[in-house]
């Protein structure tokens, strides 16, 4: 899915502007961010979806040189359920 970068976000919204997917960050000093919110719409549940959105964090963190600390429940259990996949980027 693609997805837009707007600062501190990644999003997509449906062709009448419904919001369907959201991941949002925050700067933690100069080289984390939290990661404290991830949406996405009932339509677009069970898609893998949630994780793309977190991914393109990921992305972002990793090209930054910045690590992440997952805040919202979703992240804490996807970085806990895949730790190897998120290793090199989550803040100890």
């Amino acid at each position: 899915m693609d997805f837009k970068k707007e600062s501190n976000r990644f999003y997509k919204y449906d062709e009448t502007s419904k919001l369907l997917a959201e991941v949002i960050y925050e700067p933690n000093g100069e080289h984390q961010v939290l990661l404290t919110h991830t949406f996405v719409d009932t339509s677009l549940r069970g898609q893998g979806v949630a994780e793309q959105l977190v991914d393109c964090v990921v992305a972002e963190m990793k090209a930054e040189g910045k690590k992440i600390v997952p805040v919202c429940s979703f992240a804490v259990a996807l970085f806990k359920r895949k730790p190897d996949k998120y290793k090199d980027v989550i803040a100890n």
